[in-house]
């Protein structure tokens, strides 16, 4: 009896081990590699979107060690196939012997073979190694329509089925190999999988890739006890795009790969997948072609950013909050010495408030840095809230009455700075403290250059201020505190860094805000 078993894409559920008395030992590999040797046999696609170009992308993609020998030469780009040259078979013989003679080979994945000669001298060559894994993708038909088999090969292409693990053929190839019409329907599709599986021996990959709708899945077809059901399939969505040039030569390259690694179809098949529906959904950044492009096999590694890229990120999402800063009566005010000194008093009390909250969050931030220098750092910082910064405060305010209740501005800022300490992410919460160095250390340099060529005016009320943000140790505080931020942006997935952009932009508004305050509240 048959048996079809769904399984969700998403999840990661390995098959149970078969028994030894049940699968053949060269069926799955005795123990996995962490890197695997794979070997690609197959054609050559100089526009670098299919054949051996694809397999090699592939294989690296997924933690292998890629090799090749060529059966074929190709005239070819994304618009279609114009030439195709078969090297004496002769010569394959001697990649194919070169190769196996020297490296231990944990995986092959058989491509385009192009006539009779050549799979006649794969077949010799694989009866001779017996590699422990063997995917083969019997390129027939291209997906642009063009023919990559003579038609006096086919008999011998179905001859070298058996020797394969696992057949990956679209559509079109599977409905040749069983001698049918090709399905439109993915019971139909399922059905002609498992007549190959039948006639073969083997699992049978089949994609339904090449069917209409939104739905594009996959199944694992084996009738000969494999596999813990018949048909597994594993069901995804269709990835609109016109590039999918290579597809099936880096699925199957991936799946030799990953089956060489892990020693599971059904595993394998689950983490190639989401990888390929990635590749083919980040394609167009690459840009390739005006026909069919090639998928975009690294799509899942970014490019690390340099030092500073991200500083300059952050510099550039500040410029705005900065000259806002510049533009408010409180600060032409204080470096003039105009600014009203209830308005000042106001701007104090809400600091020292501000502080206590902020010190807090410094200590959360050294308790979470990675480093035992960025531990120290913060921690520090937190004292220097505390004891410096603070001692101001408690001067000027000592001997002025001024509500010290906390505005809605501050509790705003802390609440937030919370919100980014709560969060658990290191690199949140330092992009979030961050413009409480920047934009103050920044404004204090701006602020005192001004009252230095303004020739320091004596009895100038808010002196002491201007000094103490203009200080060398606070300007190099703020410098490794850039950096630490840069670092860890650097460091981080696009999505962590989108998260601390957004932080960091909040507290950049938060200090505009606080420092129109006094306006609006003294």
């Amino acid at each position: 009896m048959s048996s079809t078993l769904l399984i969700p894409a998403e999840t990661s559920q390995p098959g149970a081990v078969p028994d030894a008395t049940v699968q053949a030992a060269s069926a799955r590999p005795a123990a996995g590699r962490d890197v695997p040797r794979v070997l690609s046999i197959a054609g050559s696609d100089p526009s670098g979107g299919a054949g051996i170009q694809a397999d090699l992308k592939s294989i690296a993609a997924h933690g292998g060690y890629g090799m090749a020998a060529i059966t074929a030469l190709t005239a070819q780009n994304t618009r279609g196939v114009a030439a195709v040259h078969l090297p004496p078979a002769s010569f394959l013989a001697s990649q194919l012997d070169a190769i196996s003679d020297d490296i231990t080979i944990d995986a092959v994945k058989i491509g385009m073979l192009g006539d009779a000669g050549v799979i006649a001298t794969v077949r010799t060559w694989l009866e001779k190694v017996r590699p422990a894994v063997m995917v083969l993708d019997p390129v027939m038909v291209a997906t642009s329509g063009d023919r990559l088999l003579q038609e006096s090969a086919e008999a011998a292409l179905r001859d070298l089925l058996p020797l394969a693990h696992l057949i990956t053929p679209n559509l079109a190839e599977l409905a040749m190999l069983v001698g049918e019409e090709p399905q439109d329907s993915w019971a139909g599709a399922l059905e002609q999988g498992r007549k190959l599986a039948d006639a073969t021996g083997a699992t049978v990959l089949v994609k339904g890739g090449h069917l209409s709708g939104a739905q594009c899945p996959d199944a694992l077809v084996n009738t000969a006890g494999l596999l813990r059901a018949e048909v597994i399939e594993v069901p995804g969505e269709r990835v609109a795009t016109r590039n999918s040039h290579g597809t099936g030569c880096s699925l199957s390259s991936a799946m030799a790969t990953v089956q060489a690694r892990l020693g599971d179809w059904e595993a394998a098949l689950r983490e190639v997948k989401p990888w390929l529906a990635g590749a083919l959904g980040d394609s167009a950044r690459l840009e390739v072609g005006t026909g069919n492009g090639p998928v975009h096999h690294f799509h899942h590694l970014r490019p690390v950013p340099q030092p500073g890229a991200f500083e300059a990120l952050l510099r550039a999402e500040a410029e705005a909050d900065l000259d806002a800063i510049y533009r408010l009566d409180f600060i032409r005010g204080l470096v003039s010495g105009s600014l009203p000194e209830q308005e000042f008093a106001y701007y104090l009390a809400q600091d020292a408030i501000y502080l206590n909250g902020y010190s807090r969050v410094l200590a959360r931030a050294s308790a979470l840095a990675p480093t035992e220098a960025e531990q120290l750092f913060w921690a520090g910082s937190a004292q220097q809230c505390l004891e410096v910064e603070s001692e101001l405060h408690r001067s000027w305010l000592s001997t002025r009455p001024v509500r010290a209740e906390l505005g809605p501005v501050t509790k705003s800022y802390v609440d937030h700075l919370t919100a980014a300490s709560a969060s658990g992410s290191y690199a949140v919460l330092a992009a979030a403290v961050l413009p409480c160095f920047w934009l103050y250390a920044e404004v204090g340099k701006t602020l005192h250059a001004q009252f230095l060529a303004a020739g320091e005016p004596a009895g100038h009320p808010y002196a002491e201020w201007l000094r103490t943000y203009a200080d060398e140790d606070f300007a190099a505080a703020t410098r490794k505190a850039i950096a630490i931020v840069d670092a860890a942006g650097r460091a981080g997935s696009d999505g962590e860094r989108a998260a601390m952009v957004t932080a960091f932009k909040q507290s950049c508004r938060l200090e505009v805000d606080f420092f129109d305050a006094p306006r609006l509240h003294a």
